[in-house]
């Protein structure tokens, strides 16, 4: 049986702030996050849904491997970030197709878990994408060795079956995705 839908994913070579304007338009943020003050780390690997009746990129999600520690115990965990779909296409289930690209991709890296910040009125789609929040107090690393208090949603979810979250503080070791 053929595939009609309208939307076509592919794994993109790069992702500029040219393609984030198609999807979300022109802002100084798009995010609704710069009020954090956070400055953030680029993703390595970025998943696109291009429209195909017109080739435009609807929606987009990327990729990091990040070193944190919870607990004292150190491993690495897959950034999401930088998810993004069209106020024009929403409700039709890309964000969720875009999330689930991106995990796959994720599941061929190695960690066990994977890892975002979110706004806190987005939490509850995350929910629904299935994952889950982390409840302990989440540390993140900013330019020149500062460590601040992340002040978004940190969520996560099983990469592995059987994964779990491990109890205790949690400290990004790193710029956050």
């Amino acid at each position: 049986m053929a595939d009609h839908t309208p939307f076509s994913l592919h794994r993109l070579p790069d992702y500029t702030r040219a393609d984030l304007v198609r999807i979300l338009g022109d802002s100084d943020d798009p995010f609704g996050v710069a009020g954090t003050g956070l400055t953030w780390l680029p993703k390595k690997d970025h998943f696109g849904l291009v429209r195909d009746a017109d080739g435009r990129l609807v929606a987009h999600a990327g990729l990091l491997r990040l070193p944190l520690s919870v607990g004292g115990a150190d491993f690495e965990a897959v950034g999401v970030g930088g998810v993004a779909v069209a106020p024009d296409v929403r409700g039709q289930g890309l964000a969720r197709r875009i999330v689930a690209a991106a995990l796959d991709h994720a599941r061929t890296l190695g960690p066990d878990r994977a890892l975002l910040f979110c706004r806190p009125p987005l939490a509850a789609l995350y929910e629904r994408l299935g994952w889950r929040e982390v409840r302990a107090e989440v540390r993140v690393e900013q330019p020149e060795g500062e460590v601040v208090l992340m002040p978004l949603r940190t969520m996560w979810t099983p990469l592995r079956e059987g994964a779990e979250w491990p109890e205790g503080e949690v400290r990004l070791r790193s710029l956050p995705m």
